[in-house]
C-alpha cells in the first residue's frame, strides 16, 4: 500500500469516506482539503453504470463551463486559405496545414486542443496514432471538426472552458471543473453544467441506474464521495 504523507492525512482527516455529501458541501470540502502550493484543479471523476464495450453504450460530449476551467488553452487549428485567415482572426495560437502535419509527425505536441476544416482531415488523418491516444485528434462528435464559419465560435468557446468527456475503458469519467481558488459559486456552476451534460449525453442501450458513483478531488488531496442522485440532478441556474 502506498504511503502518503502528512498533508494527505490531514486532508484526509477532514472527510468522512462513509458519507456521500451534498453537492454544495463537496465543494466546500474540496476547497478546504486542498493542500498544493499551486492553484489546483478541481477534478470530477464518475462511475458510470454503463459497458464501455457496446457502441450503444458510449458516454461522450462537451461542455462549455460557464466559469471557464482555470487554465490556458493552446489551441491548434489545421486550415488553408479563408479558413485559416478566420482562424488566425479568431484568436488560434496556432494555424497551419502541411507544416503542422510535418512538425507533429516530428513531436511536437505543444497545444492543447486541436480544431480542424473538413478538407484538412485527408492530411491530418496521418496523425490518428499521435494524436488520437491523446485525446487531440479533431472528430465531429468532440465538435473539432468545424467549417469555416464555424471556426470563430468554437475557439471563442474552447477559451471560454469547453471541455470534452469520453468514458474510458474501464466504465469511468474524468473531467476538470475548474480550480480551487474559484468561488464556490463558481464551482457550482460548472459542476452543475458538467452533470447536465453528462446526463443527456445518456446512451440509448444504458440500462439500469447510469450514475453509480460521483467524486471530486483537487489535483493533490483524498476523493470526497458525492451523493449521486443530488449530482444527477443539478441544473445550471
Amino acid at each position: 500500500m502506498a504511503k502518503h504523507g502528512k498533508k494527505y492525512l490531514s486532508a484526509r482527516e477532514k472527510v468522512d469516506p462513509a458519507t456521500a455529501y451534498a453537492p454544495e458541501e463537496a465543494i466546500k470540502l474540496v476547497q478546504e482539503i486542498s493542500y498544493s502550493k499551486f492553484n489546483a484543479t478541481v477534478e470530477l471523476h464518475l462511475r458510470m453504470g454503463v459497458d464501455p464495450r457496446h457502441a450503444d453504450q458510449q458516454v461522450r460530449g462537451v461542455v462549455l463551463l460557464p466559469s471557464g476551467t482555470g487554465k490556458e488553452v493552446r489551441i491548434l487549428v489545421f486550415a488553408e486559405g479563408d479558413a485559416a485567415r478566420l482562424a488566425e482572426e479568431a484568436g488560434a495560437d496556432y494555424v497551419g496545414s502541411d507544416d503542422l502535419v510535418a512538425k507533429i509527425q516530428g513531436g511536437w505536441l505543444e497545444f492543447d486542443m486541436a480544431i480542424a476544416t473538413p478538407p484538412m482531415m485527408s492530411k491530418v488523418g496521418r496523425l490518428g496514432r499521435v494524436l488520437g491516444p491523446r485525446g487531440l485528434m479533431p472528430s465531429p462528435k468532440a465538435g473539432t471538426i468545424a467549417n469555416p464559419d464555424d471556426l470563430p465560435r468554437v475557439i471563442s468557446e474552447a477559451r471560454q472552458g469547453r471541455v470534452e468527456f469520453k468514458i474510458d475503458k474501464t466504465a469511468n469519467l474524468h473531467l476538470p471543473i475548474g480550480k480551487v481558488n474559484f468561488t464556490e459559486e463558481q464551482l457550482m456552476a460548472n459542476f452543475a453544467a458538467a452533470m447536465e451534460a453528462i446526463m443527456r449525453a445518456r446512451p440509448t442501450g444504458a440500462k439500469g441506474v447510469y450514475i453509480r458513483r460521483v467524486t471530486l478531488t483537487p489535483t493533490m488531496g483524498p476523493g470526497i464521495k458525492v451523493d449521486p442522485n443530488q449530482a444527477a440532478g443539478l441544473k445550471v441556474a
